[in-house]
């Protein structure tokens, strides 16, 4: 039965993660009702899904494009070194701090994505713009990826967002690019560190592939609007549920 349960939480994450973020709430309940510790839970969540945003980028690899004048490497290597960071920190967390910060920032991510354009319109008038704006607001995300990685996929999408990106396939197909890289990046980190429970995240790891491929294909399919109204509701839901832990 426990195995059933952590396989079914790692395919639903691996396609959520691939369509609007967020997978990391059903592994993370998933592998503390194992009895895996919450920041090693986290950790080994995220191996898991490391493979899922792998394929969802496969998915979407049509879709892949610059942003503005910034090329995909570059863009990746900030993504990796935010990831690093995020990991290093994690490493040094302590639950109880873990627990706390955790709804407030995807409340805040959630509110950026359902504000975006708005948001984006008014921070260009102010100056928030250009490439250094650009690849400094991903290194920060970056960072609280490689730091928790539950919702990442919406702050990724409200970051690009507030950049002027309008088309969700394009998004999307980013997101999952720059969530595999820094979640890379942080899983090196973890396993240095001794936080993965690797029997469990090695079973999740095939479910989480199949999930991140279905979502991706799916994710192609629903119509923009109706895309964008889950994802904000999948942001809210998971920031009450952390609120009411």
């Amino acid at each position: 039965m426990m195995e059933i349960i952590l396989l079914t939480a790692a395919f639903l994450a691996g396609a959520m993660n691939a369509v609007a973020g967020g997978g990391s709430f059903l592994t993370l309940p998933a592998l503390i009702y194992a009895g895996v510790p919450p920041v090693a839970a986290n950790a080994t969540g995220t191996v898991a899904l490391l493979p899922g945003y792998a394929s969802g980028v496969y998915g979407y690899r049509h879709d892949l494009a610059p942003v503005g004048t910034i090329g995909l490497p570059l863009l990746s290597v900030v993504s990796l070194a935010g990831g690093l960071a995020g990991a290093g920190l994690l490493l040094v967390t302590p639950d109880s701090v873990f627990r706390n910060i955790v709804p407030w920032l995807l409340l805040i991510a959630t509110g950026l994505f359902a504000f975006g354009n708005m948001l984006a319109q008014r921070l260009r008038r102010l100056g928030l713009h250009g490439d250094g704006a650009m690849l400094g607001t991903l290194f920060a995300v970056s960072v609280y990826g490689g730091y928790f990685n539950g919702g990442l996929g919406i702050l990724l999408l409200a970051q690009l967002s507030l950049f002027g990106m309008t088309d969700l396939n394009a998004m999307n197909g980013l997101k999952n690019l720059f969530s595999a890289v820094l979640t890379a990046i942080a899983v090196a980190a973890y396993a240095a560190g001794g936080a993965v429970d690797w029997p469990k995240a090695l079973l999740m790891t095939v479910a989480a592939v199949a999930g991140g491929y279905v979502g991706a294909r799916l994710g192609r399919k629903i119509p923009k609007q109706v895309l964008r109204m889950c994802i904000i509701a999948v942001g809210l839901v998971m920031s009450a549920v952390f609120f009411l832990k």
